[in-house]
């Protein structure tokens, strides 16, 4: 597996040569804990997400990558916002692929299952929203979730 290299006004970042419909799912439980992910491909911590299938709506691609992700199946409740930032390209090294940022973030209540990782992430688990603050994150999904957590009245757009 190749690893994953975010690039945010990076000058010295490659040009992206693909756009990937992508959904984040920032899933909150009952004693208002989200759920987060530590990715495996580059050790930061996330929300479950990840690109639309063929087929699919972006709404059942955010539901499908968070269950194959922590476990957990959830239920979409709202939108946070849709972000597009052309000066965030995501480098894959397996393939060469450099994507530009493409993705819709949504709000979610959890349905069932039960926390377990997978090929793509370590350490699923439910955090405070105080707790976020000190783990590894990159700015781009840090501002994700903030978003989410400034109670915005409107989705971001971007």
């Amino acid at each position: 597996m190749g690893e994953r290299i975010d690039y945010l006004d990076d000058p010295a970042g490659p040009k992206a040569n693909s756009i990937v419909p992508s959904a984040n799912v920032i899933v909150v439980n009952d004693p208002g804990e989200i759920l987060m992910i530590r990715r495996t491909d580059n050790g930061n911590w996330a929300v479950p997400g990840g690109g639309m299938d063929p087929g699919e709506s972006i709404t059942d691609a955010a539901v499908r990558e968070t269950r194959e992700e922590t476990g957990i199946t959830c239920t979409i409740t709202g939108l946070v916002g849709i972000y597009t930032n052309p000066r965030h390209v995501i480098l894959y090294t397996s393939n060469g692929e450099a994507r530009q940022e493409f993705s819709i973030v949504f709000t979610a209540r959890p349905a069932g299952g039960k926390l377990q990782p997978s090929s793509e992430t370590s350490e699923p688990q439910w955090v405070h929203p105080d707790a976020i603050q000190d783990l590894q994150i990159h700015p781009s999904m840090r501002q994700r979730i903030q978003h989410y957590l400034d109670k915005r009245p409107e989705p971001y757009l971007g």
